[in-house]
């Protein structure tokens, strides 16, 4: 399909339509063998373009809107302090990036999210002028490729986010920024609504969460986000992409502080039905970008495009393969599993 102008994200979003977004890459595609754990960082989007476009494929097909750009922790400090031994610069993967991001989404009616994330300059040395200085550079590698917003994303650090959507915003394009924070708040303990409030001062048109912490959880922040935003009279569209796994322990290190991370998350992992649950409370707290982040598979992505159908108005290609809420287990050989079919709803 060839590109063609499309409804922007704001465009969807003022119309009260439900974004769904695609889900994690860096622990997938690590699964998958692309990508170095404790790295996290991006090569395969020069290395392995295809591993990276089928991901991408398989979230549109599961009823995707939005395409992010594989730029996860895409920044040159990152990429050399992670060991890239492949001299393969930040750019190069940015560019590529696009370019995979942008195949996929013209295959359907999606949007190419350009993603930037948290810096370990901002850490080292807590400078505006050298973090946004970062910034900028990812921001001129996407323009380059025209994509359709921008997202900031898994910083715990609002004033990294600040610096982030301030530099964002010098482009023409919508800006959605996400913490991966608790409902206590950021790492210098600054609370999920001034949190909020703080982003959209500094320019974010759409504000959230994501990663670290399983979806219930991560519902909770984005209310604590929208109180806050509402108790300062702005208003701004709220998103989520949570972690697909189970943290009951809610601490302020989320997945990352579990014995179990990162190579034994399987047994943490949501299921389909938790998917659905999670999409409907999200959908019910007036968040109406509902996406996943690392653990998010395609089928979890389905489960949320198949939970918010009679919103949308279309069920996903998908669906049309294995049957809504497993109605297709009505054609199964055992009596017991066709039974199933009646208490699934």
């Amino acid at each position: 399909m060839e590109s063609k102008k499309r409804r922007g994200i704001l465009d969807r979003l003022n119309a009260g339509e439900v974004v769904v977004g695609d889900g994690g890459y860096v622990m997938q595609l690590e699964r998958r063998g692309y990508v170095k754990a404790g790295h996290w960082t991006p090569e395969a989007a020069v290395e392995h373009p295809e591993a990276v476009r089928q991901l991408h494929r398989e979230f549109l097909r599961a009823g995707a809107n939005v395409i992010q750009t594989f730029t996860f922790y895409c920044s040159e400090d990152k990429l050399e302090i992670s060991g890239n031994v492949s001299n393969i610069s930040g750019a190069q993967i940015n560019e590529a990036a696009c370019d995979l991001a942008r195949e996929v989404a013209n295959e359907g009616d999606a949007l190419v999210a350009g993603c930037v994330s948290k810096t370990p300059c901002y850490v080292k040395s807590h400078s505006e002028t050298k973090v946004k200085a970062i910034f900028k550079k990812q921001m001129d590698d996407f323009l380059k490729k025209d994509i359709d917003f921008f997202i900031v994303e898994f910083v715990d650090h609002v004033e990294e986010a600040e610096w982030a959507v301030e530099v964002l915003k010098t482009s023409s394009k919508p800006v959605g920024a996400t913490l991966c924070i608790s409902p206590q708040g950021d790492m210098h303990g600054v609370p999920p609504g001034e949190c909020a409030v703080r982003l959209v001062r500094a320019g974010a048109d759409i504000v959230g969460i994501n990663c670290h912490l399983d979806p219930l959880t991560c519902i909770r922040t984005v209310k604590l986000m929208k109180a806050g935003l509402e108790n300062a009279g702005l208003k701004a569209h709220l998103m989520i992409q949570p972690l697909g796994f189970h943290t009951p322990e809610c601490n302020l290190g989320g997945y990352t502080s579990l014995p179990e991370y990162p190579f034994a998350m399987e047994t943490r992992a949501m299921t389909r039905w938790d998917v659905h649950q999670y999409a409907r409370e999200a959908y019910d707290a007036g968040i109406r970008y509902i996406g996943g982040c690392c653990g998010f598979e395609p089928y979890h992505i389905r489960a949320i495009a198949e939970e918010v159908s009679a919103e949308r108005g279309f069920l996903p290609p998908a669906s049309e393969k294995h049957g809504l809420w497993g109605a297709a287990l009505g054609m199964h050989t055992k009596p017991w599993v066709r039974a199933r079919v009646s208490w699934i709803d």
